[in-house]
């Protein structure tokens, strides 16, 4: 099989950016999309033409719903394979940094490559028939191929979402003095004087400070931990005065004294067709690193890989049997847990 020359990339990659814009700008019908689409994707080589268009609303599209990026920010990788870069303790121990003249210069590493993770691959089309593109194409402002995409990568987003939780809500991850199972009266939906919502968020602070030496920057509450918390009489007296009818995740934030609280209301079908919530009753404290693996990494609870320049939007193609256009979206990630001393979980936080 022939390689394509670095020209006929050029030439393609310059067709696909032709046929993206003058798609979305109603230069190209559906005709002579198609016709230009193949004479791109049917090369010798087989080449993945992008839409570049399409691939940026992927890239840029965020459900409100899915918080597991505040535990797992996001950090592009070029390879689908590695080692995780994980966190221990040698920004707290105290060196001896001093030099004779003559004697070597004692060395610290950052971070150490733990675990193994691959990163899966998460692919869908979405589906447009002929007959709705066309009677969208009569309306302004109605655009159905970037609706498909940002529904496609919103099922996409869910399944990482899933699976971001399952990690943080995964007892076995931490150690015995940053995780509580509360029962009963102790639980933030009993109101009968025992249970103490901010005296628990505290304990999960003052634990991750001592474990790591920086105070916990987020809180991420279950649905139902939120609605508890929300109506809990020693919540509702420390927020009378502020004129508020009603107990918000800003107030929350405000009151814990921490950067964000933000609620995980992402819902999901499980295999006997019920609905049932992502984050369950839990409630996860944790401190996360919101930049980048910059110089070989910052410490933080977690972290999703994701390999760079995805999600990817392939050119939208015509099925003629199914009488629609098909936009293919695929996302490579995985979220892995980096410093499990970084966080707290709170089990069952509500009944």
């Amino acid at each position: 099989m022939k390689r394509i020359t670095q020209s006929q990339s050029l030439i393609m990659i310059g067709l696909a950016v032709l046929v993206a814009f003058g798609w979305h700008f109603g230069l190209v019908d559906h005709s002579n999309m198609a016709f230009l689409g193949m004479a791109g994707i049917m090369s010798q080589a087989g080449a993945r033409i992008v839409d570049p268009v399409l691939s940026s609303v992927a890239q840029g599209y965020q459900n409100n719903e899915m918080v597991a990026p505040y535990l797992f920010p996001v950090v592009p990788v070029d390879q689908r394979g590695g080692k995780i870069i994980q966190f221990n303790r040698e920004d707290f121990r105290l060196y001896n940094t001093g030099r004779a003249p003559g004697s070597n210069t004692k060395r610290v590493s950052y971070g150490y490559l733990g675990n193994p993770y691959a990163l899966e691959q998460h692919a869908l089309e979405g589906m447009v028939p002929f007959e709705l593109m066309q009677e969208a194409n009569a309306v302004p402002g109605i655009d159905m191929g970037r609706g498909a995409v940002m529904k496609t990568q919103n099922i996409i987003q869910l399944r990482n979402e899933k699976a971001s939780a399952d990690i943080a809500r995964n007892t076995n991850n931490y150690a015995a003095s940053n995780k509580v199972t509360l029962a009963g009266t102790s639980q933030w939906s009993d109101y009968s004087g025992t249970s103490k919502p901010s005296q628990d968020i505290e304990t999960a602070k003052e634990a991750v400070r001592a474990s790591i030496g920086k105070r916990a920057n987020t809180v991420l509450l279950s649905p139902k931990a939120f609605a508890a918390a929300k109506q809990h009489p020693l919540i509702l007296d420390r927020i009378k005065y502020t004129g508020r009818d009603s107990v918000t995740a800003e107030m929350l934030a405000n009151l814990w004294d921490v950067k964000r609280v933000v609620v995980g209301d992402a819902i999901y079908e499980d295999a006997a067709g019920a609905l049932a919530d992502v984050w369950g009753k839990d409630v996860v404290v944790a401190y996360t690193e919101l930049g980048t693996l910059a110089d070989g990494g910052l410490p933080s609870y977690g972290y999703t890989y994701r390999l760079r320049s995805y999600p990817m939007v392939e050119m939208p193609y015509q099925d003629r049997n199914a009488k629609s256009w098909i936009y293919p979206v695929t996302d490579e990630l995985s979220p892995v847990l980096a410093a499990a001393l970084a966080g707290y979980l709170i089990t069952n936080a509500s009944a």
